[in-house]
């Protein structure tokens, strides 16, 4: 690794962005809340993504050394036990994103060459087209595994490239958008009404108090992934600087991109008239979305409307581009960051040998192909579920939104213990204070119990028990099969030392 090239900030700026910047999530933020999602976007920023944000800046400039990422920073705070229970957790509400999303990145891909979303239509071998492309998911996670054990340089060079397409889609949205609000005579397809419009959702299932707060874990998960840069620290240019100065310039970057988009998806539709109707879902709306910007750019034009409609073609087949690049750079850097997090960091008496081991480009290839091997399993189940897996998809993504906020717990928790510790160096420090630090990670704890507990009780309410049982299970699940496994770990360790002893 030492003979690698390092990551200058650029590429660290490029593969936050690409690992965090979702151009999807502005979508199914403003079909969901409208215009009132840009206050929760803005709340989730300023109470939860900054101030988390600068914490894992200090962890990760103090502990620059560290190859293990959040769990080094976790046991360097709160000690072993618990940094191997909640990084485990954490690991897995990535392998829970990587199973949907190596399904959900066909989309794309049957957008770019069809020009809309056909893969219900796919068949193979007299196969469902939900198990098709199951198998079709099983193939990208098998072959980005693949390719990502080839070495640090490739994923940085496919991170990098995603990011790339990332920027360029959202600037081919910000200049439509734009031309269209001047040729309309500055008139909004979804009009403002006062400030109601930027509190209350239109849509009618975020209408009570109670979704309106579970809404919160959609903007952390939109923010989510900031810590799995924490995991290539030691291959940065600088990282005490580096790493700093790239959180701290994507955050703010990031925080006005979601805001600025989901305000413009305004300007070219219309909320009741677009997404209100019944075809439409979180996995076509980017599509649709964009595929209505490209009509409404034309018919502003004074095009025909066959071209009008050729231009919605044409946007809807670059945002399938787009967003599968977005999703193949996004892979490569989580494929390999969150593993390397955890099983390098941790104690190698807690694995088998064999998982511990790096190739000859410094790679952990044996465990990166055993959470391939369980990704592959996971759609594999999901995929074959019958006429279930729809509603295990939907389940699914609930339960990746509450285990992508739960780790967090454990992350902010654990730094009031990290700032006691008086032996570190500190090259980078922004909390001096104890008693705002202390008062800071309180309210950031607050907002994190809050949305995770609204959103499991939120189906609770509405009687749907099978969603609530799956939201609530994910986290408890694999944070008892932790517990388990250390414990198991430490019998080993003990077992050992007696041997030797004797």
């Amino acid at each position: 690794m030492e003979n690698q090239k390092k990551i200058k900030l650029s590429n660290l700026i490029l593969m936050i962005f690409t690992a965090i910047y979702g151009f999807a999530n502005t979508t199914v933020a403003y079909d969901q809340m409208g215009y009132a999602s840009i206050i929760w976007y803005v709340l989730a920023a300023l109470l939860f993504f900054l101030p988390s944000a600068l914490m894992l800046a200090e962890y990760g400039s103090t502990f620059k050394e560290a190859k293990g990422g959040i769990y080094s920073w976790l046991a360097g705070s709160i000690g072993e036990k618990w940094a191997f229970i909640g990084t485990f957790i954490w690991l897995s509400s990535w392998i829970i994103w990587m199973v949907s999303t190596s399904t959900k990145v066909w989309i794309p891909l049957s957008t770019l060459l069809s020009g809309g979303d056909k893969t219900q239509t796919w068949s193979f071998l007299g196969l469902s087209s939900t198990q098709t492309v199951g198998l079709l998911g099983i193939f990208w996670i098998l072959a980005v595994t693949f390719f990502a054990t080839r070495g640090m340089n490739s994923i940085a060079k496919i991170s990098s490239l995603g990011g790339i397409f990332v920027m360029f889609l959202t600037g081919l949205f910000l200049v439509a958008s734009v031309i269209i609000f001047f040729l309309n005579g500055g008139q909004l397809a979804e009009p403002i009404n006062g400030a109601h419009s930027f509190i209350a959702s239109p849509n009618p299932q975020f209408s009570s108090p109670m979704a309106l707060l579970s809404f919160v874990t959609y903007a952390v998960f939109a923010y989510a992934g900031m810590e799995s840069m924490g995991g290539i620290t030691d291959s940065m240019d600088k990282p005490e600087k580096t790493f700093p100065k790239g959180l701290i310039i994507s955050t703010i970057a990031i925080t006005i991109m979601y805001s600025l988009s989901i305000f413009l998806w305004g300007i070219s539709a219309n909320w009741h008239s677009v997404l209100g109707k019944s075809q439409v879902n979180l996995g076509n709306i980017t599509y649709v979305l964009m595929n209505n910007l490209g009509v409404v750019l034309g018919h502003g034009m004074n095009l025909s409307t066959a071209s009008s409609i050729g231009l919605g073609h044409l946007l809807a087949r670059l945002t399938g581009l787009s967003m599968f690049m977005a999703y193949l750079g996004s892979f490569f850097v989580l494929v390999y960051s969150p593993l390397k997090s955890f099983i390098l960091g941790s104690s190698p008496k807690l694995w088998p040998k064999k998982m511990t081991q790096l190739n000859k480009v410094g790679m952990p290839a044996y465990s990166m192909w055993i959470q391939a091997i369980v990704v592959a399993v996971f759609i594999f189940l999901v995929a074959f579920g019958g006429s279930a897996a729809n509603e295990f998809y939907l389940i699914l993504t609930d339960m990746g939104n509450v285990s992508t906020s739960f780790p967090y717990l454990f992350l902010i928790g654990a730094f009031p213990f990290f700032k006691r510790r008086q032996d570190l160096e500190r090259p980078f420090v922004i909390f001096k204070s104890r008693l705002w630090t202390n008062v800071i990670v309180g309210l950031v704890l607050v907002i994190l119990v809050g949305g995770i507990g609204f959103t499991c009780l939120q189906p609770i309410l509405d009687h749907d028990y099978m969603t609530a049982f799956w939201t609530i299970i994910g986290p408890i699940f694999f944070g008892a099969v932790a517990w388990i496994f250390y414990y198991n770990g430490q019998k080993r360790t003990a077992a050992d030392t007696s041997t030797n002893e004797n």
